[in-house]
């Protein structure tokens, strides 16, 4: 199984929450099956600089705000 890179600026809820902590990753939200609450650190919105919408399908290397 790969590892999906991620923005660093992207953020859930759940990484904030110990219990939840397994469900951080993109694997975890494939195998649950509903997506996490997602925000920008940027913009401390669910839009990042380019005004696209962030997930952790969507915030990858093609987009011009994405940082590793």
């Amino acid at each position: 199984m790969s590892s999906k890179i991620l923005c660093k600026h992207l953020r859930t809820k759940s990484m904030f929450i110990p219990a939840l902590a397994q469900e951080t990753s993109p694997e975890a939200e494939e195998n649950v099956g509903h997506p996490s609450h997602c925000w920008c650190n940027c913009t401390l919105t669910e839009t990042g600089p380019d005004d696209r919408a962030v997930g952790h399908q969507v915030c990858q290397p093609t987009r011009p705000c994405f940082e590793e």
